[in-house]
């Protein structure tokens, strides 16, 4: 009878062990190669199909966070819908493209989630896109809009506005569902072709994956909100030399600490 209470305290010891290290594994966050999250906002869909036709040989790929859904045209949607079939992920970004804070701040959240949310995830789904990931327009967001929308999406943009130093700079994955992005549009205050250069330096040297967004690529910039495409044949050439990876924002669930049972 020892023997037997013996060996089945054992067992549960055994059992007991097995569990908690299986827990702490199941909490480390996944391990995952330096790269790029190039995203697009709006909806700009001409631009970012010829874009996509410069850029496919270099075996990019890129997020396109679209507002608006209801007033693209078919063929603009069939464009996205080949887009999201070549491995591009189409995401959302509100269905009027309402600033998030200031419509929260007059509405309420409950409002913001039943006329910007709800209806563009009807919307999408009818057009048969995957929406797991949102940006907000003008990048502008709060703690509880965070919260709100997390029940929604599995992965939530907002935007890195300064310029620091790259160790301090908010656009690299955080190992969390809100992650910031770096504007890359000619335009933005703190955009230049040498810090950019700095911030994949860093990504590369680090083993970070750095975040960007852009609005309209253009050949030749005329207007605020354009990204030209010279830049992102840079950023593309830097990546094939160097070895980076390409992630959609939708990625990034993948890579999060998964949650012990």
């Amino acid at each position: 009878m020892k023997i037997f209470f013996l060996k089945t305290m054992l067992f549960l010891m055994f059992l007991t062990l097995f569990s908690c290290q299986s827990k702490k594994q199941k909490e480390e966050p996944k391990a995952y190669k330096a790269g790029v999250i190039l995203s697009f906002d709006d909806a700009y869909v001409d631009e970012w199909y010829d874009a996509d036709q410069v850029l496919k040989k270099y075996g990019w790929k890129a997020t396109f966070n679209v507002c608006r859904i209801d007033s693209i045209g078919a063929p603009e949607i069939k464009k996205l819908l080949e887009m999201q079939n070549e491995g591009h992920e189409i995401a959302g970004h509100g269905y009027h493209h309402y600033n998030a804070v200031k419509f929260v701040k007059k509405y309420g959240i409950s409002q913001y989630m039943k006329q910007e949310i709800d209806p563009m995830i009807v919307s999408m789904k009818k057009h048969s896109f995957k929406v797991t990931s949102f940006a907000y327009p003008y990048g502008e967001r709060s703690d509880a809009l965070d919260s709100a929308l997390s029940s929604e999406f599995k992965i939530i943009r907002g935007r890195a506005f300064g310029g620091e130093d790259p160790e301090k700079q908010d656009s690299f994955f955080n190992k969390s569902k809100i992650v910031f992005a770096f504007d890359i549009d000619n335009s933005h205050l703190h955009f230049s072709i040498p810090y950019l250069l700095e911030l994949m330096d860093y990504a590369k040297k680090n083993n970070k994956i750095l975040l960007l967004c852009g609005h309209r690529p253009v050949k030749n910039v005329t207007a605020n909100y354009q990204t030209k495409i010279e830049t992102l044949e840079f950023i593309c050439k830097y990546m094939k030399k160097n070895d980076l990876e390409f992630y959609t924002l939708s990625d990034l669930d993948d890579l999060l600490p998964q949650k012990s049972i």
